[in-house]
């Protein structure tokens, strides 16, 4: 029995009247005791009994991208983990990477709350967070913490992600220089780099993936990057098809390593949810993204598009709306490299990606496919 299925989510869903940004908090701040006295023997303990129950080690599964190699294609998407704090924690729940972020060069509180809300009849979430993070620098100091010298790699095969926003005091002509500041500051303590362009939540920030915006963000982070890191763009699921081509166009252009598709989605179509509880408001009233099950369908056709138009020779981090084994094969065969999740985790529970790591391998077993990298754009 997955008993935070059964006993625990229900408690925290309906049972408890706990806001869910606090819940995250106190879930975040248990990892980042665990992360930060992780030498000690009660916290390794604890990582080894973590690793037992969650973890699936098998060669079918691990992906070799820009350099780096991935144990299973199953990541922790930007968003749970802000500051960096557990960044050692992620793998003993399975995970084959996690991406920290998003980071701004400034600190900032973000958005005023309530600005995270649970749609359970959806599953889906609804949040306005606003890019609340304590900054770049802090964020260099915690992983410098961690990790020791930032001349030592990371730990492989769990490659770390560090998505980058813009600070909502800066000005969207200084985002380069914003961008660029953030990047500095922690350039040696990721593994890869996101420039996320697309969270509604920050006034103005889509409108940096048009082309003539973000096309000095890419330029002046390319320039300091001189190829050392994969730096990837994430875009918002609401753009035309027009502008996803206007971005891949400048993704090869500036050499990108890859697209993340997609980030939260602003539509409401189709909810089944038509008041937010703890609100009392309509949820076309509530300002912020939906992430979840909703944004599933829309998210893997963008993935589709993607592999299309660049022939599969732009790798894709597929994220939206997963919760089942058939969710993430959906996106993989679509084109997705690797795919990430984080309302179908909190959902699921933690047992989540080993469940869809095993339902990964049936299917590829159900295939003939001897290496998960045959699945990625498979046309069933």
């Amino acid at each position: 029995m997955d008993i935070y299925r059964s006993v625990i989510r229900p408690v925290l869903f309906s049972g408890v009247k706990a806001d869910p940004e606090w819940l995250h908090q106190q879930t975040l701040g248990v990892l980042g005791w665990l992360d930060y006295h992780h030498q000690q023997p009660l916290a390794r303990w604890l990582h080894h009994q973590l690793a037992k129950a969650y973890c699936l080690n098998d060669d079918r599964l691990a992906q070799s991208l820009w350099g780096l190699q991935f144990s299973n294609p199953i990541g922790l998407a930007a968003g749970f983990d802000k500051d960096g704090v557990a960044s050692g924690v992620w793998s003993s729940f399975g995970f084959g990477f996690a991406e920290l972020g998003t980071v701004t060069f400034t600190p900032q509180p973000g958005n005023p709350p309530p600005r995270l809300f649970r749609l359970p009849l959806d599953n889906a979430a609804l949040n306005r967070m606003g890019f609340n993070n304590q900054g770049a620098a802090a964020m260099a100091h915690t992983l410098q913490q961690r990790w020791g010298n930032a001349l030592s790699p990371l730990p492989s095969p769990f490659p770390i992600g560090v998505n980058l926003g813009k600070s909502k005091s800066t000005p969207l002509e200084e985002a380069a220089a914003d961008y660029l500041g953030s990047f500095q500051w922690l350039k040696d303590w990721g593994n890869y780099f996101v420039v996320n362009v697309s969270s509604p939540n920050t006034p103005g920030l889509r409108s940096l993936q048009a082309t003539e915006q973000l096309e000095p963000i890419l330029a002046a982070l390319q320039q300091e990057n001189a190829g050392q890191k994969p730096l990837l763009i994430k875009i918002a699921p609401d753009l035309e098809w027009e502008a996803i081509a206007a971005v891949l166009e400048l993704a090869q252009t500036y050499k990108l390593a890859g697209i993340i598709a997609t980030n939260t989605t602003i539509r409401r179509d189709g909810l089944t949810t038509q008041v937010v509880r703890s609100t009392g408001k309509s949820v076309q009233e509530e300002a912020g993204g939906i992430s979840g099950a909703p944004l599933r369908q829309r998210s893997t056709e963008v993935i589709r598009f993607i592999w299309q138009e660049t022939q599969g020779n732009l790798p894709i981090i597929g994220v939206g709306g997963v919760f089942t084994p058939e969710d993430a094969w959906e996106k993989i065969t679509a084109g997705a490299s690797l795919v990430q999740v984080y309302t179908g985790w909190v959902y699921e529970g933690p047992a989540m990606v080993r469940h869809l790591l095993e339902g990964l391998l049936q299917k590829m077993a159900e295939r003939g496919l001897t290496s998960l990298s045959q699945a990625i754009g498979l046309k069933e």
